[in-house]
């Protein structure tokens, strides 16, 4: 039997079926000397084939080829892996500037491990309204400074549902979106909001250190259903997005073309079906398997830049005729964009986790 994995518990997995069915599965005792070199060889997201035994259980004995996949080294076993979840749309990264600090090292670590997996990325940034007038600036400040590189950013209050719904929905149709970040950026909150109903737990911040605790336990996949009526309705407050004469097929917009800033006609066809992974919330994020030459090609603002060093080599470090030095000392290139890839690079030479 063919089914897709849409909870990870540690020691097994849930298993949805075409019919339907959600089945409890194990897997297979062989399975995991296969070359998997991974603490969870099966991921929330994974295609797997399933053969049901004599006594009842179910065994995992084969996973289909993966589009993708994103990985951490893991916390416990640092030589090893830790798949967060496969075969992704997005992966939207929950950040807060405050209450907790999502450090910049941080969302730079795993947008260069998404790039690296070949996982679109966005910036979700959190808890807006707990910010001060100055706060809101450098909220705008950090937020450009990923806008200019290419990447989506959302700045927005889980306490708000109809902007989360209004600012999510649209970004999340039709995709398998994967929920990342630090304990106690609101994730678990976000996704009540858009599922409609608490089934994620939440849980407060430790006063004493501003830390968020872990709530979210195991990975698992959500599944929300759109209304058609909804999607449009929500489309159309989208800013620069006007669309004429639109058809909405299984949530999708197609023979769209642009004019007058609303949707005009629209046809309407079944519902859109939004799957979102939620996974506990991490510390930190250990780079794995990048070669020392290849991490600046996991910054797209560095890379961009680096065709122009002298050195077809440069690492960046001192190098003389070094582009991207002097786009960091002119502020094309942020220092904190660049400090990371420092950081990085000492992850390589030292082999060491952060």
């Amino acid at each position: 039997m063919r089914g897709l994995v849409v909870k990870s518990t540690g020691s097994s997995y849930h298993v949805s079926l075409s019919s339907g069915d959600v089945i409890e599965c194990v897997v297979k005792g062989n399975f995991r000397i296969r070359g998997i070199r991974s603490t969870n060889p099966v991921a929330v997201g994974d295609y797997v084939q399933v053969e049901h035994q004599p006594d009842g259980t179910n065994w995992i004995t084969d996973i289909e080829d993966r589009k993708n996949y994103i990985i951490r080294r893991s916390t416990n076993l640092s030589k090893q892996s830790h798949i967060l979840a496969a075969n992704l749309d997005l992966v939207a990264l929950v950040v807060t500037l405050r209450h907790p600090t999502t450090s910049l090292t941080f969302i730079d670590r795993f947008l260069a491990t998404a790039e690296a997996y070949r996982v679109p990325a966005c910036l979700v940034f959190n808890k807006t309204d707990l910010l001060t007038d100055d706060e809101q600036q450098e909220l705008r400040e950090v937020r450009d400074i990923y806008e200019r590189i290419g990447y989506t950013t959302v700045a927005l209050s889980a306490l708000d549902k109809q902007s989360v719904l209004t600012a999510m929905l649209p970004l999340l149709h039709g995709k398998v979106t994967l929920f990342s970040g630090n304990s106690g950026v609101g994730k678990s909150t976000l996704l009540n909001v858009l599922l409609g109903e608490d089934r994620a737990r939440t849980g407060s911040i430790s006063s004493a250190h501003d830390k968020g605790m872990h709530t979210t336990t195991f990975s698992e996949m959500y599944q929300i259903r759109v209304k058609g009526e909804e999607m449009k309705r929500l489309i159309t407050q989208l800013p620069d997005a006007p669309i004429l004469n639109a058809q909405i097929v299984n949530g999708q917009i197609v023979n769209a073309p642009i004019l007058n800033a609303q949707i005009v006609n629209a046809q309407i066809v079944n519902a859109q079906i939004v799957n979102i992974i939620d996974t506990p919330g991490i510390k930190g994020f250990g780079s794995l398997d990048m070669q020392r030459e290849e991490i600046s090609h996991y910054f797209k603002d560095i890379f961009a830049v680096s065709r122009h060093c002298r050195f077809g080599n440069c690492t960046h470090t001192g190098e003389p005729g070094c582009a991207v030095v002097r786009a960091v000392e002119e502020g094309s290139i942020a220092a904190s964009r660049f400090n990371s890839y420092l950081s990085m690079l000492g992850d390589a030479e030292e082999g060491k986790y952060r």
